[in-house]
């Protein structure tokens, strides 16, 4: 379930200063394996001064093409995104797990009008959001508000402004800038009258189908509401966090002593393992050295997704599952403590 498969760096591009896009190859037999829908991500696991990293990363490229990009912003000293930036070279080999995530456009027969809210790197997943809608059906439109510090700082800037030419009756960006004003920019960062902007200005008379909203969690909370108070209804509107709030949450599982007898399904095997009802269950599952999915560990991606077929757990913090994922027993278990003295935690049920 977590196999990772070794993939050729065929390009590395700068994109900014600090934040590069890195190409690579897809081999014939791995075609189906890697195989995406557009806003997916992929992770990726080095080993950098003895301690193996994974880290996530949305695809920025189309799914029609026969290589898959992902943009790498410099972020973690020492880190991955450190040694993808500066040390990492074309004809490099990296272990990558196949593509991943929920939050994606489906192709439809019928035409679609899509907006896009962006910041900083979360403009990753957007760009190949925006290359399947242009390229899916000729009447399909686009809207994107990207916001940033300045042009130069904006990853994919180039790329954007391309598609922009190519599709000037059916792709609308606007850039806006928080650090540095620009000519054809907007100013300031991403805000209600942004929103408005976008929408009840320059686009008053178009009804979209989806929003699709990437970036710093403050950013997503405040623009979801903005549509919201413009009445759009929540279930157009999709989000991916590229960073998460460290505050708790008021329903966090509350402090429990004593231990729990937990089994782990994965691969058609079973697991046998105790640990303490405050402890995480995917930090035990990694201390017993069993293999199971992982990336972010921050509760910012899916990859940890299981079942919970046996006794509960609750989440210490949860902004990607639905109250309706979490009736049928889902769970991330990078955030899920034990709440009874048996679990059974079922990573193939998913």
């Amino acid at each position: 379930m977590a196999d990772f498969y070794t993939l050729t760096v065929k390009n590395i591009k700068p994109l900014t200063p600090t934040s590069v896009a890195i190409t690579f190859t897809i081999p014939k037999e791995l075609k189906q394996v890697f195989a995406f829908l557009p806003g997916q991500y992929i992770t990726l696991k080095k080993e950098i001064k003895g301690k193996e990293l994974r880290r996530a990363y949305s695809i920025s490229s189309s799914p029609q093409r026969d290589y898959m990009t992902i943009g790498v912003k410099r972020v973690d000293k020492g880190g991955f995104s450190e040694y993808a930036n500066k040390e990492l070279k074309v004809g490099d080999e990296l272990d990558v797990m196949p593509p991943e995530g929920r939050f994606i456009f489906k192709r439809s027969d019928g035409p679609k009008n899509i907006a896009a809210f962006a910041a900083g790197s979360g403009i990753t997943p957007i760009m190949s959001i925006i290359k399947a809608v242009l390229g899916s059906h000729p009447n399909n439109k686009f809207v994107l508000v990207n916001g940033n510090k300045s042009n130069k700082e904006t990853m994919f800037y180039k790329d954007l402004v391309k598609l922009q030419l190519e599709y000037a009756n059916r792709f609308f960006i606007y850039f806006t800038n928080s650090k540095t004003p620009e000519e054809g920019s907007l100013f300031g960062r991403i805000d209600t009258s942004t929103v408005n902007y976008a929408l009840k200005n320059k686009h008053k008379d178009t009804h979209f189908d989806s929003f699709y909203l990437c970036g710093p969690e403050d950013m997503i909370h405040l623009v979801s509401n903005a549509l919201q108070e413009n009445g759009i209804e929540k279930e157009k509107i999709y989000f991916e966090l590229f960073t998460a709030s460290e505050t708790i949450a008021e329903t966090a599982p509350a402090t429990l002593d004593g231990k729990t007898q937990v089994t782990i399904k994965l691969d058609d095997e079973e697991f046998s393992l105790t640990m303490g009802k405050n402890d995480i269950v995917l930090d035990t599952v990694l201390k017993e050295n069993i293999d199971a999915p992982y990336s972010c560990q921050g509760g910012v991606c899916s990859s940890c997704i299981a079942r919970i077929t046996e006794g509960k757990a609750e989440m210490v913090k949860n902004q990607i599952l639905t109250d309706g994922e979490i009736e049928e027993g889902l769970i991330l278990t990078c955030q899920a403590k034990p709440m009874t003295p048996t679990l059974t935690v079922d990573y193939d049920d998913v």
